[in-house]
């Protein structure tokens, strides 16, 4: 099934577009695939400050692409949209076949 583009599906695509134009943020929103997580545990499994983090976690969440879940005296994060998740997956796979070797991590060389 194939939807009409409109302008609010433009903008959705926009703001994951823009989520996914910083490693740091696309790595929050692989890290989250599977499974909520703290933002102590997320900043330790990627390897940056909380305050990074933290700032990275505001960006998506401005973008609605994860939800802060209350739990006890702490707050957990998840993907806002169960369908995120599978299109995450289908994006890497698009990537992949594309052109495995196209970044380098650092900015694209293509």
């Amino acid at each position: 099934m194939t939807l009409t583009a409109s302008p609010t599906h433009t903008a959705a695509l926009a703001r994951l577009g823009h989520a996914l134009s910083d490693s740091t943020r696309a790595a929050i929103l692989l890290a989250l695939r599977d499974d909520p997580a703290y933002p102590s545990d997320l900043a330790e499994q990627l390897g940056v400050s909380r305050q990074l983090l933290s700032n990275h976690l505001s960006c998506l969440r401005g973008c609605g692409l994860v939800e802060s879940v209350p739990d006890g005296r702490r707050s957990r994060y998840q993907l806002a949209d169960p369908h995120l998740s599978p299109a995450l997956d289908a994006l890497l796979q698009v990537v992949l076949i594309v052109e495995p070797d196209c970044c380098d991590g650092e900015g694209c060389t293509c």
